[in-house]
């Protein structure tokens, strides 16, 4: 008598990657989760060459960008929250690419600025997010490209908004 196991064949992700069966209904959400750990995987093999982990190459982007920010402002920004940031910024610290300045005008506030150091840091960064999109996109075609971010940004406006509704 065969031995009893599941009667249908479990669905398939990628070629050899099972999506468990309580997935089955979240096909895509289980695909956005395996494609975001790969993502991040890569992204910190290639931080890994000039000393970053992921999420502080954002931080870094934010202060190139707009300059010094409050740690508040910098939360804000990334959609991060306030212990994550203060770790963050403590290594960024450390590694001599912020440092911190008191505000002239509100002795509570600290604001959190790029050192000169990590100016030089801004090509290699830029450089590593090019590889990283190359790396991700692979050989797909320019308008496979854009309709890829427009349904990520669908997707990312959909997540929102159910955010915003839950509370």
């Amino acid at each position: 008598m065969p031995a009893e196991g599941p009667t249908c064949p479990e669905p398939s992700l990628a070629e050899g990657v099972p999506v468990p069966a309580c997935a089955r209904n979240g096909p895509v959400s289980h695909a956005i989760f395996r494609v975001a750990r790969l993502h991040r995987m890569h992204v910190g093999q290639l931080l890994r060459r000039v000393g970053l982990h992921p999420g502080q190459e954002l931080v870094m982007m934010h202060l190139w960008e707009r300059g010094p920010q409050r740690q508040a402002d910098l939360v804000r920004l990334l959609d991060s929250d306030a212990a994550t940031m203060t770790r963050t910024i403590q290594r960024l610290e450390h590694a001599g690419f912020v440092r911190r300045c008191p505000c002239a005008t509100d002795k509570r506030a600290t604001f959190i600025e790029p050192t000169a150091a990590s100016l030089a840091l801004r090509r290699e960064v830029e450089s590593i997010w090019t590889e990283l999109e190359d790396r991700t996109l692979g050989d797909l075609s320019a308008p496979e490209r854009a309709e890829a971010l427009r349904l990520l940004e669908c997707i990312e406006d959909n997540l929102a908004g159910a955010a915003t509704q839950d509370g």
